[in-house]
């Protein structure tokens, strides 16, 4: 086996979603960390065959509490391209390998 090109091979903790846990060695993290699992064979419906309904704040609620988007400013953006409608057609910009007006 060759030398410094595997990662390193170690202990952690992996702590599951009602608590419990349990030592194996992994790639992930140092010596003697903890992963902590969001979903496990006892919540998952997979494993379970029942089916839950967990709001994990979706995609779109991520991405507008990240670059701070509310009701108002999404509307406001919206009202504004709907408002300019027709003049925003008339100066669009041509297609590409249309011919330019001089």
């Amino acid at each position: 086996m060759k030398e410094k090109i595997h990662p390193d091979y170690h202990k952690i903790t992996v702590v599951m979603t009602d608590g419990t846990s349990f030592e194996t060695k992994s790639t992930w993290g140092k010596e003697g960390a903890s992963l902590r699992l969001d979903i496990d064979p006892k919540t998952h419906p997979a494993w379970t065959g029942v089916r839950q309904s967990i709001d994990r704040g979706g995609r779109v609620q991520r991405f507008k509490d990240r670059f701070g988007m509310t009701g108002s400013a999404t509307a406001a953006m919206g009202a504004g391209t709907k408002a300019s409608g027709a003049k925003a057609d008339a100066e669009a910009t041509p297609a590409k390998g249309a011919a330019k007006k001089k």
